[in-house]
């Protein structure tokens, strides 16, 4: 499954500040209908995901009925992206095999 959204940067703070763009409401209920074909577990989503210049494997977190794309350090800083900025995301969502 392949999805195109945009969405901002946010942070959430806990024991380390960790950087992530929530997938938009239309686009995690396409997630939800094959979550189950998708998941390894713990309701996670394995993703590839490219944001400008740069791709990368991840798994989507969900959180309050939809979902968190994480954004480590080794996307954030080639993109020059910061917390508040929008950003064009291109993810294929992994199924399990």
């Amino acid at each position: 499954m392949e999805l195109a959204f945009t969405g901002q940067v946010i942070e959430w703070r806990g024991p380390a500040p960790y950087y992530f763009v929530r997938v938009p409401e239309p686009e995690s209920a396409d997630i939800q209908e094959v979550a189950a074909m998708a998941t390894y577990g713990w309701g996670v989503i394995p993703v590839l995901a490219r944001i400008g210049e740069t791709s990368f494997e991840t798994s989507l977190f969900p959180r309050d009925g939809g979902y968190l794309l994480p954004l480590k350090v080794a996307v954030r800083r080639p993109e020059g992206l910061s917390e508040g900025d929008d950003v064009a995301v291109r993810m294929t969502v992994r199924m399990a095999s």
